[in-house]
């Protein structure tokens, strides 16, 4: 970091010279201008203390002038990074896919990444317009390319944007690929000398989307139910033409899209945070189910995408709540399309990360199916052998993988729509089938503690805390095993994260329980995973078990705070 003020000074100058937007230029000449302000000069010193990290997640941050935000001074050098490594991987005259959403600037990186690509004698092709995550990842293997970009900062705050890289088999990058590529992005020179030809890469039509609508419909089982009424939001995001594409192809009825968050809108108006699993961001969708209720219309579920719709979540009725609808966890929703596929006698692999529910591990031995966990993302799961199913706790669903290697809300909500048809056939409910579940396999409840910050040596600090002193018991539950993930195991890959297994106490009626603790891989957040398992002997004693599952939930909440310190 710079802490002379001349040097930074000089340094913000230098970029300035090269930075190829009117916008960010004039942004940052006025902090040059301003910087013997204090506080303006101390945002000039956060802009420029470093350089945004290329990683596994590709990369993600706040909009701005500076190496330290995201511009296009940045897309340009990380496009370059990415077209070298793909020529010193001999795939120097391949295709790269490019797609983007609705952000602000995102239509701009996606065209400097296809300028750079074909710049570099690459082939580039943009999507048509803004479009869902997986439609890019759908065409990746479709068209036959070595690589995909998607532009997109998914469910994080407007201010943001990011750049998603995909290699050629459709799944996002792991290492050692993440490092290579941020290698070769170091080590480019004056954007002068990125040639970014004004012409050259393809705009593809409307047949691209067409073609991954058509293999939408490989999800669903021909003939079943399509009864199922549904309010949907895309939460301001691009997921409603292609949803609402989807579900007419598959013979479901119209679902009710939420007017005002309808329309892509990049400052997102309605919501604090743009990602279904944040409080209040379905209020506005339980609103229009309970008036559509109220005109006569009984709704069957409420499904929401985020921005960029590569998730999704389900809420259902619930009289016991004040909104009437209860958003469904990820977990949950993992374990009723598991169950669904198990039903169809899908075959394969069911895996799910190592902070999703454990619940699915039971559902495929039930079912002599293999089972695998991964690390945290689809860019772990999409690499599962023999790859069938794969969920994780945050709303992501792959739900046919031979099509898109990836998460996919779009698909996720035509198949848990399928399954509330069939049910509703049968006079049934998705939390009929949760209960089923619970009986047969245990109550695996599961909650989450996320701690979001400004300053990330608070997370840094409680890991090392932990670290340090490890909990020896958590809600009166003794730890059992303690895993430093960051050494690695006999099947993971180092990570920085910490994994404890609770023995059950069956005077509490508890029969296990594990905690995960892991710093978020795109957001500001410490996140803790907690699940405890309780048997369910009938059904008539789900509200006991229940009532159990949170009572400690809410003290390994608690009781992991203090240790951490957050």
């Amino acid at each position: 970091m710079a802490t002379d003020p001349a040097e930074l000074i000089n340094r913000a100058k230098a970029w300035l010279a090269e930075d190829p937007d009117p916008e960010t230029r004039d942004e940052l000449s006025k902090l040059i201008d301003a910087a013997d302000d204090g506080e303006i000069a101390a945002e000039l010193a956060a802009r420029f203390a470093g350089t945004l990290q290329f990683g596994t997640a590709g990369l993600r941050g706040e909009l701005g002038a500076g190496p330290m935000r995201m511009n296009r001074s940045v897309v340009i050098r990380a496009a370059a990074g990415l077209a070298a490594y793909l020529k010193a991987q001999g795939d120097g005259a391949g295709l790269v896919v490019v797609g983007y959403d609705a952000r602000h600037k995102s239509a701009d990186f996606a065209r400097d990444t296809a300028a750079v690509m074909v710049g570099a004698g690459l082939r580039a092709a943009v999507l048509p317009r803004p479009l869902p995550t997986p439609v890019l990842a759908f065409a990746i293997r479709h068209l036959g390319a070595v690589a995909g970009v998607e532009v997109t900062a998914s469910h994080n705050p407007p201010r943001d944007n990011g750049y998603k890289v995909y290699l050629g088999d459709g799944s996002q990058i792991v290492p050692p690929a993440d490092g290579e590529i941020a290698a070769e992005i170091a080590a480019v020179g004056p954007l002068a000398g990125v040639p970014r030809p004004e012409a050259g890469w393809e705009t593809l039509d409307e047949t691209v989307l067409d073609a991954y609508l058509a293999r939408t419909d490989a999800v669903l089982t021909p003939g079943s139910p399509r009864d199922t009424k549904v309010v949907y939001t895309p939460m301001h995001g691009v997921g409603r033409d292609t949803l609402v594409a989807a579900f007419a192809r598959a013979g479901f009825p119209a679902p009710t899209v939420v007017a005002e968050q309808a329309e892509p809108d990049p400052d997102f108006p309605t919501v604090a945070f743009p990602n279904p699993e944040e409080p209040g961001a379905m209020d506005l969708a339980f609103a229009a189910a309970r008036e559509r209720g109220a005109s006569g219309v009984d709704v069957d579920i409420v499904i929401a995408n985020d921005p960029d719709a590569d998730r999704c979540a389900v809420a259902v009725p619930d009289p016991g709540t004040p909104d009437g609808w209860r958003m469904l966890r990820g977990d949950e929703v993992g374990a009723l399309l598991a169950a669904h596929l198990v039903s169809k006698r899908a075959t394969g692999t069911f895996a799910t990360t190592i902070v999703s529910s454990q619940l699915m591990s039971r559902i495929a031995a039930a079912s002599s199916l293999p089972y695998e966990e991964t690390l945290t993302g689809f860019k772990w799961l999409a690499r599962v052998d023999g790859l069938r199913y794969a969920f994780e706790e945050a709303l992501g669903y792959c739900v046919d993988p031979e099509g898109v290697r990836d998460k996919d809300g779009i698909t996720a909500a035509l198949l848990i729509t399928e399954l509330a048809a069939e049910l509703k056939q049968d006079g049934r409910t998705l939390t009929d089938l949760l209960d089923d579940l619970a009986v047969e396999f245990g109550l695996h409840a599961t909650d989450q503690l996320s701690v979001r910050v400004e300053d990330l040596s608070l997370i840094a600090d409680a890991m090392r805390a932990l670290r340090a002193q490890p909990p020896a018991a958590l809600a009166g539950l003794t730890v059992a095993r303690a895993d430093d993930l960051d050494r690695g195991t006999e099947t993971l890959p180092p990570t920085d994260g910490l994994r404890y297994y609770l023995s059950g106490s069956p005077e509490a009626g508890i029969e296990a329980a594990r905690v995960v603790v892991r710093p978020s891989g795109t957001e500001p957040k410490l996140k803790c995973y907690l699940e405890v398992v309780v048997p369910v002997a009938a059904p008539e004693a789900l509200p006991e078990a229940r009532t159990k599952a949170a009572a400690t939930l809410a003290s390994i909440k608690r009781d992991l705070s203090a240790a951490a310190g957050i």
